[in-house]
């Protein structure tokens, strides 16, 4: 029989005893959950008849419902050049090649190698190639294969557990991109409203400077009194010490705003929105809780790392188990010159097959078991309170959204009041039936009831960012064409 024969006949006894190995240890199922819901009963049902909110798909680029150019611009680039979510690329890519790397386990190992010598044996010996030559060449090639069969499923559970890994990278990815884009679009939003809360408040200091003025005028004219015109300085210093603050906070969210986007604070370019761009999402796409758990980046990444617990389970099981190793230890030819070897007479061949199983270890494996399955109680715990707080969040969400709407509209009417103040008072002063000052006066009631509506206006906008974000942004509606960070990073 020929070394080749042999060679097949066991790799095919590998193969058979291999398929009829069987995989030890818990096949993952996904844990029950009980039924919940974002909010109670009367609670959603009268979010949904006020339009607030509506049953539908969030889109995969879920800024583009705030409809403004300059956010789409400014979201896009950034996860384009993000560091953060380059990193997250790199280690998916490292997680699948790991995985691709324990899975050639599953193969033959072959390995070749060649060897030359020149040797002297001493005179009282007999020459080892009977020519009674006692310098000479020695020229070997050799061949060795090994393969251990997966009889109870050690290695298949080591690639479920790394594959599970993977898709736990592939997962983290997502959140990457989810939460970089929301941070972005909240970061946006504020920097917008700072920017209308500074424009205002320097009206205000204004007005209050000709208000000043006025009384100031008055007092020489003795109608009023010292105290009255303190008063009114007092007003103004009030204002022009809160214009550096609102100027700091300016600058500081313009450099977080760069920042988000992958560029040093110094850096141009950077689009600067106006919070008059935006337009709210009206109503806000509601995706049902009982497809949460199926889109939330960090509740398929608790599931991911769960079942990667589970696999490791079969692992320490498995490990208490025989191993089996088959093989030709050395297959190859050794010949005293180059020329000679696999010649008549110079091949040698190894068939070799070993078993292990471990009798005492002091009870190692058998506690590496036990910590395995604590492992996969502790990811299941986990599991589930990410679940939880999946939920609380949108919950959250959903009544920021309810409480920003009924805020809005307060700061709106407001806002209507005192701009309708405003124009009767300055009709009444063409008529000569009210003062100057007093007109001044309203004007700045006007600007604070604006400064409170910019300020209402730009929480519901990152309010309703937050939502987006918490029902997870929406990846699973990406058409084919659309940028993939995962599929980049695979890429």
């Amino acid at each position: 029989m020929t070394t080749l024969h042999v060679m097949t006949r066991s790799a095919a006894a590998a193969g058979l005893v291999l398929l009829a190995g069987c995989a030890v240890g818990p096949d993952y199922r996904r844990p029950a959950l009980p039924a919940m819901d974002y909010l109670p009963a009367p609670v959603a049902a009268a979010m949904r008849d006020e339009r607030q909110v509506v049953e539908a798909e969030v889109p995969a680029q879920w800024w583009t419902l705030f409809h403004s150019k300059a956010l789409d611009e400014l979201v896009r680039d950034a996860l384009a050049r993000s560091p953060s979510v380059a990193a997250a690329q790199a280690a998916l890519r490292q997680a699948s090649e790991m995985r691709r790397a324990q899975q050639a386990a599953f193969f033959p190992s072959v390995d070749a190698s060649y060897s030359a010598a020149r040797q002297k044996i001493a005179t009282p010996l007999a020459s080892p190639l009977a020519s009674s030559a006692y310098v000479f060449n020695l020229s070997t090639a050799q061949l060795n294969v090994s393969y251990a069969p997966d009889l109870f499923g050690l290695n298949r559970r080591q690639v479920e557990s790394l594959r599970s890994q993977e898709q736990a990278q592939r997962w983290n990815v997502e959140a990457t991109y989810l939460t970089l884009s929301a941070n972005l679009v909240v970061a946006a939003i504020t920097e917008a409203s700072l920017q209308a809360q500074a424009d205002a408040t320097e009206r205000q200091a204004a007005l209050q400077s000709d208000v000043l003025a006025r009384f100031r005028q008055l007092q020489r004219l003795g109608e009023n009194s010292e105290l009255e015109v303190a008063q009114q300085e007092a007003q103004l210093a009030s204002l022009q010490a809160a214009l550096p603050g609102l100027r700091k906070q300016l600058a500081q969210q313009r450099d977080l705003v760069k920042a988000l986007a992958g560029l040093p604070p110094g850096a141009a370019g950077v689009p600067e929105l106006r919070l008059d761009d935006l337009t709210l999402p009206d109503p806000l796409p509601l995706t049902l809780p009982s497809t949460l758990v199926e889109h939330r980046p960090d509740v398929l990444v608790a599931e991911a790392d769960l079942e990667s617990a589970s696999a490791d389970i079969g692992v320490a099981v498995a490990n208490r188990l025989p191993q089996v190793t088959l093989g030709v230890n050395s297959w190859g030819s050794s010949a005293a010159s180059l020329s000679g070897l696999f010649g008549p007479g110079t091949a040698f061949w190894t068939l070799a097959g070993s078993a292990t199983q471990t009798l005492v270890d002091g009870g190692a494996l058998r506690h590496k078991e036990a910590a395995a399955r604590a492992a996969y109680d502790q990811a299941e715990a986990t599991y589930r309170a990410t679940v939880i707080n999946a939920f609380q969040n949108v919950a959250d969400a959903l009544q920021a959204v309810q409480a920003d709407a009924e805020a809005e509209r307060a700061t709106r009417h407001s806002l209507d009041i005192a701009e309708h103040t405003l124009q009767v008072s300055r009709r009444q002063l063409d008529l000569g039936d009210v003062s100057a000052v007093a007109v001044i006066q309203v004007e700045q009631a006007h600007q604070q009831a604006l400064v409170a509506a910019v300020q209402a206006r730009a929480q519901r906008l990152s309010d309703a960012a937050a939502m987006l974000q918490a029902l997870g942004g929406g990846w699973w509606n990406r058409a084919s064409g659309d940028p993939a960070p995962a599929r980049a990073a695979a890429d």
